[in-house]
């Protein structure tokens, strides 16, 4: 049993009962880091989880006897998903209507939840997240402005965990980054994180292909699949939940390439491939590589390796990185060119795009 029960939840008489203290597991430990974020209610939903978890013992199991790292895996944001799954079906009318209003008794309405959906929750748990967040692409918007500023060429675009591929279709967002506009202004789509530091540069970039891999790819033709995605938005940040569904409905209408496959054999081959003169050939990933092992890791850093030996003036090959540090303390914007090999840090940004510290370039 966690440290801190609601015996009356229990059945038991407070003065009856006393109950040790444990060590706090996950869900508590990312509610801080939640609550830092800006999200009371999510850091709500999390700290009630820990200490509800008694009532849900499949998933108590699942997160107790996880393999992996349990942040690195973003299992709390799996919980949390999990139950707004169930809120936005209806399933549960007290979790619906405490998701619906983000404020509420949390403990009673997430207690009686994980009781009666437990195999629920812990099945949802054991699929890896897939946010698939559009605020991000404001930040990789502004590192493309960077290769459009230093060589004004077509872009060939390359996802690495591109989820539902929303993301390849960031030129068709209009985009307000420091003052700078990019995309396309007429979209229904907007993404205007707040930003500090000088803008960025306003060169235009124009997607010449765009493509994708993920390991379980998600269609957006799919219901399911959408409501997936809407499930990993947080309850109390309705813009972003207004916005992915706008990001939904464009690509509906115009499907993102996406294949199905590992991000470590995909890759090398992407980037084996004959690469056309006067093009940018451009690798993205945003919160992908936190879910690959070490083994993984190095053979993605390995055919960037060889790709950009092979990289000139007139094929010049980039990497954009949105990812967590290895000490998972801050989300670094990363560029590396090629043919120069330089990696430049353009950026500090929030987890899911809402601000960009923009430090510059070189």
């Amino acid at each position: 049993m966690p440290a801190a029960i609601d015996h009356r939840l229990a059945g038991t008489d407070e003065a009856e009962m006393t109950v040790a203290a444990s060590p706090i597991g996950p869900l508590g430990r990312h509610a801080a880091a939640v609550r830092a974020m800006g999200s009371r209610f999510v850091a709500d939903v999390l700290a009630a989880g820990e200490r509800q978890l008694w009532r849900a013992p499949r998933t108590a199991a699942l997160i107790a006897g996880w393999p992996g790292d349990a942040a690195a895996d973003a299992l709390a944001m799996r919980f949390n998903a999990a139950l707004h799954a169930l809120a936005r079906r209806g399933a549960d009318p007290d979790l619906a209507a405490l998701f619906h209003a983000a404020a509420g008794d949390v403990d009673r309405a997430v207690g009686a939840a994980m009781a009666a959906h437990d195999a629920f929750i812990a099945d949802w748990m054991r699929e890896a997240p897939q946010t698939n967040e559009v605020g991000r692409t404001g930040a990789i918007m502004a590192a493309l402005m960077v290769l459009g500023a230093r060589r004004a060429m077509p872009v060939a675009l390359r996802e690495l965990g591109a989820s539902a591929g929303l993301n390849l279709l960031l030129a068709r967002y209009a985009h307000d980054l420091g003052g700078v506009a990019a995309g396309d202004p007429r979209s229904p789509v907007r993404v205007a994180p707040r930003w500090t530091g000088v803008a960025p540069p306003a060169a235009p970039v124009t997607i010449a292909s765009a493509r994708g891999v993920d390991l379980r790819p998600l269609d957006v033709r799919d219901d399911a699949a959408c409501e997936r995605l809407m499930a990993h938005v947080w309850a109390d940040e309705p813009a972003r939940a207004q916005r992915l569904a706008a990001a939904l409905r464009i690509a509906r209408a115009d499907s993102p390439q996406l294949e199905r496959g590992d991000i470590a054999d995909w890759l090398p081959a992407q980037l084996a491939q004959p690469q056309s003169a006067g093009e940018w050939r451009v690798v993205v990933h945003s919160m992908a590589l936190q879910y690959c092992d070490a083994r993984a890791r190095a053979l993605v850093h390995d055919a960037f390796a060889i790709a950009g030996a092979r990289a000139d003036a007139d094929r010049p090959l980039a990497r954009i990185g949105f990812e967590w540090t290895a000490a998972r303390d801050a989300v670094h914007l990363s560029l590396t060119t090629w043919p120069d090999g330089v990696t430049e840090h353009l950026a500090t940004c929030h987890a899911y795009g809402a601000w960009v510290d923009w430090h510059g370039t070189r």
